[in-house]
């Protein structure tokens, strides 16, 4: 599909690409998961080579950030479902001259869709293409703010459930290992998202590259400093939820390991607790004939005795340390 957001006055209108070419400046053409006639359409109005599907996944900085015919490309992982458990980053294609911008992207960023909305309103102060492209960047960065601070809140809640479970009387009791499937989850997204930051800020400091020749390169060169200082700070806080989950996952292991220790322990105690009962069983078990015990009146109820004495004994003197 293809949507094309043209300038008009001081508003944006979106049209859908017929037969008849949008114009030649101040346009976004936005390419959702375009099929081949598509591609090659825009590529025969703009003169301009849109890299495949496969050529935006590779990780190479050459193949992601390049200058061609002169328009700038640039490839960015975004982050594109903020779900708890689904998660996802798609590579998105930018496509920048002085005439035009061009996304071209797989899946669809909740970021394009407000700021499509955003530019069609009333009194909007995009003018260019490279204002469309910092404008579109910002919304991106915001969104992956929220979502940053969605799953932040999500490690939280499981380091408080874990941390509170045996501390606090009344607490809810945690399945441990439900709960490292969490942990594991919740590392995979921050994961994502530390990737995701990182590709966002290298696209932002190739841009200063690309706004070399604008009017007002003084200003946007402001602008995008101040973005590579909000991804910075993202980066930074990615950097420390991902130790804080590896913190919490040890802490998980641990603890499964406290409790399997505490089942050990409790085998053990009882095996000495009834070993003397036991000795004392297999002893008068023994068939000889010379056992004088065997001929007492009162032999089967001392033996008894016997065995809940050496089983009372033990357990009295663990409980008494404490290892019960």
């Amino acid at each position: 599909m293809i949507n094309v957001y043209c300038k008009t006055d001081a508003l944006w209108r979106c049209d859908s690409w017929l037969d008849q070419d949008p114009p030649s400046r101040n346009i976004w053409v936005d390419l959702i998961s375009p099929n081949a006639d598509e591609i090659a359409k825009v590529q025969k109005f703009l003169s301009l080579e849109i890299p495949t599907r496969a050529e935006m996944q590779e990780i190479e900085a050459s193949s992601r950030l390049y200058q061609d015919n002169g328009a700038y490309f640039m490839t960015a992982t975004a982050v594109t479902s903020p779900e708890h458990d689904s998660l996802e980053a798609s590579a998105i294609t930018f496509i920048l001259s002085e005439a035009y911008l061009v996304t071209v992207r797989y899946l669809n960023p909740k970021p394009f869709d407000s700021f499509a909305a955003r530019i069609q309103k009333p009194g909007s102060s995009y003018s260019s293409s490279t204002d469309l492209m910092i404008g579109l960047l910002e919304t991106i960065i915001d969104r992956m703010a929220d979502i940053l601070e969605m799953h932040s809140a999500e490690v939280e809640r499981i380091s408080k459930a874990i941390f509170t479970a045996d501390g606090h009387r009344g607490a809810p009791q945690v399945n441990l290992q439900e709960t490292i499937k969490d942990i594991g989850i919740e590392g995979n997204h921050v994961s994502i998202l530390r990737e995701s930051l990182v590709s966002v800020s290298r696209m932002a400091i190739y841009l200063n590259q690309a706004v070399a020749q604008h009017p007002q390169v003084a200003a946007l060169r402001e602008i995008l400093k101040e973005i590579s200082r909000d991804l910075a700070s993202l980066a930074d806080h990615a950097s420390f939820m991902a130790s804080k989950v590896n913190f919490i996952l040890d802490a998980t292991l641990g603890m499964i390991n406290i409790e399997q220790n505490k089942i050990i322990k409790l085998f053990s105690v009882a095996a000495v607790v009834f070993l003397p009962p036991t000795l004392i069983a297999s002893i008068y078990g023994m068939n000889f004939q010379a056992m004088p015990e065997l001929s007492w009146p009162f032999g089967y109820p001392l033996a008894i005795l016997l065995m809940i004495v050496s089983a009372i004994l033990p357990y009295t003197y663990f409980k008494r340390k404490g290892w019960l």
